[in-house]
C-alpha cells in the first residue's frame, strides 16, 4: 500500500489482517468501501489525488457523471480525467509512463495496446500479492467473461480490468426485412443464407423506380478497424490470424474466402460504400437506408432508443451476433481496459477507482446510467434496470462466447498496431479491386511476419 510519503510497500500480514478486520467491522457499508481503508485511499484531512488518461469520446462523461457517483463511496479520492483523442492516446500513455515524472496513475487502454504497454514495464500486475491486500473479497475475478478479461492479460499477467466492453455486432432493421418479405434474422443465420437473401434487401421502398434501401453497410474504407469484418468472417469459419508459433496464418483458403465475402458485401451496400467506415455506416443505418449493419454494439442506444440520434423505433431494431460460419457465430472483441501505471505513487487509490468501475455494483450503475456494456457473467444474467438492455445483454453474452471460441480479436503482440495497419492497407487494396484477395493476404502475411519476429 502507499505510505504517507508516497513510497510503496507491501501491506504485510498484519496490514492485511487489519484491513480484513476493518471490512468485517464496517461490513454494513458494503463492498469495496468497507475493505479499502487507510492512508492509501486518503482521509478527510489528506485526500489522495488520482489522475486518469482516457479516450476523449467518454472522458468528459466519466468526469461529470461517474466520478461523483464513485465519490459517494470514496470521498477522499479526488479523480481527474484527461480526455485525449483516440489517435494520440497510446503514444501519450507510453511517453508518460517512460518519462521521469509521470502524470497519470490510471491508463485506459484499447484492446490491442496492453502487450505494448506491458513490454515496456508501464503497467502494474493487478493479481500480485500487494494488490490482493487492497482488493475487496467480493470482487470475484472469476465472474468476468473470459474474452473481455483476456484483453488486458499478457504473458500470464493480469494488467487490467474491462471497463467499457464492446463487441462487433449485427444490427437489423426489421422493417426493411419485412418489406422485402425476407425472414428477420436470428442468431442461427449463416453467412451463406445471409448472402443469398441480400439481393432481395436492395429495394425501392417507395415505388418511384429508384433504389433507396440496401442490404448492408459496414467498414470498407482503408483504416485499422476495417479488417475486423474480414477477421470476424474468417474466425467464424475456423481461421486464425497467427499460428501457435506466432506466425501469420491468415493467408489460407479460409482467409481468402473470408476476404472475398467481405468484398462481396459491397455489391449490396449503398453507392460509394467503399469509402464508408464507422460514421458513414452508422448514419445509413440510423436513417433507415440499410437492412443490416456490422458495427460496434455500443451504438445500439443511439440507433434504437434515442430519438435525437435515430429515425428508427426500438421495435424496429434487432441486435445479435454476426452470421454463423462453419465453426461458430461471428463477433470481434473491442475492450477498453483500466490499468494502473507501474510508476504511480497512488497505486492503492488508483486500483480502488478501477475496482469500483469494474465491480458488480459499478457495472450495474454504468449500464443503467450510461448504457456501457458489462463484462461480468452475473451482470449479463441479471435483469437490467433498463428494458432496452435485455436484448443487448443476451447478444453480448453470445458474442463473448463466440469470441472466446474463435479467438476473435486483433493480433496480440507489442507491435499489434503496426500489424493492424498493414492489414488495413492490404484489405483496402483488395476492396478497391487493385489486387486479388489472395495477393492482398500474402503481401500482408509477408510484411507482418517481418515486424513481429
Amino acid at each position: 500500500m502507499n505510505s504517507r510519503d508516497g513510497t510503496t510497500r507491501s501491506p504485510g500480514r498484519h496490514g492485511l489482517m487489519a484491513a480484513v478486520m476493518s471490512a468485517v467491522a464496517l461490513g454494513a457499508t458494503g463492498g469495496t468501501a468497507a475493505f479499502a481503508q487507510g492512508a492509501g485511499i486518503g482521509t478527510a484531512d489528506k485526500p489522495v489525488e488520482v489522475r486518469m488518461v482516457a479516450n476523449e469520446a467518454f472522458a468528459n462523461q466519466w468526469q461529470t457523471l461517474m466520478v461523483p457517483e464513485f465519490n459517494k463511496k470514496f470521498p477522499n479520492i479526488k479523480v481527474t480525467i484527461d480526455g485525449v483523442p483516440y489517435v494520440e492516446l497510446l503514444a501519450k500513455s507510453m511517453l508518460d509512463t517512460t518519462g521521469p515524472s509521470p502524470t497519470y496513475d490510471i491508463l485506459i487502454a484499447d484492446d490491442p495496446w496492453v502487450p505494448q504497454l506491458a513490454e515496456i514495464g508501464a503497467l502494474m500486475d493487478l493479481r500480485s500479492d500487494e494488490v490482493k491486500g487492497w482488493t475487496d473479497p467480493g470482487f470475484d475475478w472469476d465472474d468476468f467473461n473470459a474474452a473481455p478479461l483476456a484483453a488486458s492479460e499478457w504473458k500470464g499477467v493480469q494488467y487490467g480490468v474491462p471497463l467499457r466492453s464492446n463487441m462487433l455486432m449485427m444490427f437489423v432493421n426489421k422493417a426493411l426485412y419485412e418489406r422485402a418479405g425476407v425472414p428477420v434474422p436470428t442468431p442461427t443465420l449463416t453467412w451463406d443464407e445471409y448472402l443469398a437473401q441480400a439481393p432481395r434487401l436492395v429495394q425501392d421502398t417507395n415505388a418511384d423506380g429508384t433504389i433507396d434501401a440496401w442490404a448492408v453497410d459496414t467498414y470498407f474504407v482503408r483504416e485499422p478497424l476495417t479488417p475486423t469484418i474480414w477477421q470476424t468472417i474468417m474466425n467464424s469459419n475456423g481461421g486464425r490470424l497467427l499460428d501457435d508459433a506466432g506466425k501469420p496464418a491468415f493467408n489460407t483458403e479460409v482467409g481468402i474466402a473470408a476476404l472475398e465475402t467481405h468484398k462481396k458485401l459491397l455489391d449490396f451496400a449503398p453507392t460509394g460504400a467503399v469509402s464508408h467506415g464507422f460514421s458513414e455506416s452508422l448514419q445509413a443505418f440510423r436513417q433507415g437506408l440499410v437492412a443490416t449493419m456490422f458495427n460496434w454494439g455500443s451504438v445500439y442506444k443511439g440507433s434504437a432508443i434515442d430519438p435525437k440520434t435515430t429515425t428508427l423505433k426500438p421495435e424496429q431494431v434487432g441486435i445479435q451476433v454476426l452470421p454463423v460460419g462453419s465453426v461458430s457465430a461471428g463477433a470481434h472483441r473491442g475492450i477498453w481496459s483500466g490499468t494502473v501505471s507501474a510508476k504511480s505513487e497512488s497505486k492503492q487509490a488508483a486500483w480502488t477507482v478501477l475496482q469500483w468501475l469494474s465491480s458488480k455494483e459499478g457495472e450495474a450503475w454504468h449500464s443503467a446510467t450510461l448504457g456501457v456494456f458489462p463484462a461480468r457473467k452475473s451482470t449479463l444474467a441479471a435483469t437490467p434496470a433498463e428494458p432496452w438492455l435485455v436484448p443487448v445483454f443476451d447478444a453480448l453474452q453470445q458474442a463473448y462466447a463466440a469470441a472466446e471460441i474463435g479467438q476473435m480479436w486483433r493480433i496480440r503482440h507489442p507491435r499489434s498496431d503496426a500489424a493492424q495497419q498493414i492489414l488495413a492497407d492490404e484489405v483496402a487494396r483488395a476492396m478497391a479491386g487493385q489486387i486479388s484477395a489472395a495477393e492482398a493476404l500474402q503481401v500482408a502475411a509477408d510484411r507482418i511476419e517481418k515486424i513481429i519476429k
